[in-house]
């Protein structure tokens, strides 16, 4: 399953900080210097109207808490979502953990909302590109949470990126920092990795 690039068309991009990444001080169109902004530089013509409503530190029930006003009342034609490193990462920082079945429980309603509404899903996975020995033991929690989001892209007929998959594949070259400094958050080569690889999975070329 492909999406056409339509200009009569709004593409809304939500999430944790990933997807953030500076959009609320974004002063020309509040996208962001992210993956979200690289998108829009790949797409110069036939390019939809691009809403990102991203926040940092945000987890899935929190995103679930702002759907009504962040996401539904913008009725985009595509929703992407890249949520999930905040409910693992808040594990190991806060000792306050996320359980799968809470997770994909929040995610699942979003994604009820967002369907009934007539919307096209794409589902990235949450990443973790770890930098030493302590990020490694992540694995351990955001696995299962990866696993949920592919239950979930199938249950919904969503799109699904393959973001940690492809990530750390191209990691294995560069090195993890190179593409994300501190494991999580991507460096502006990171978030052209991530852009391309979106752009590639969701986006089929007119002609």
């Amino acid at each position: 399953m492909t999406v056409l690039l339509d200009a009569q068309s709004t593409f809304l991009f939500t999430g944790d900080s990933v997807t953030d990444c500076g959009r609320r001080e974004d002063v020309d169109r509040q996208l962001g210097h992210g993956y979200v902004r690289v998108l829009t530089s790949l797409w110069s013509e036939a390019a939809p109207t691009v809403i990102n409503t991203g926040i940092g530190g945000n987890r899935a029930v929190d995103l679930q808490g702002r759907l009504q006003s962040d996401v539904l009342d913008h009725r985009p034609d595509l929703v992407s979502i890249l949520i999930g490193i905040n409910d693992t990462w808040r594990r190991y920082d806060s000792d306050d953990p996320t359980t799968v079945e809470s997770y994909e429980s929040s995610y699942r309603a979003i994604l009820q909302q967002v369907a009934a509404q007539g919307s096209q899903l794409v589902l990235i996975e949450p990443f973790l590109l770890a930098i030493d020995d302590d990020q490694h033991g992540w694995r351990e929690d955001l696995d299962p949470k990866i696993e949920a989001v592919h239950r979930l892209a199938s249950e919904f007929s969503a799109i699904l990126v393959p973001a940690d998959t492809e990530l750390n594949r191209i990691a294995k070259k560069g090195g993890p920092a190179a593409l994300a400094a501190d494991g999580v958050h991507p460096t502006p080569l990171g978030h052209v990795e991530l852009a391309q690889l979106w752009h590639r999975t969701v986006i089929k070329e007119a002609g």
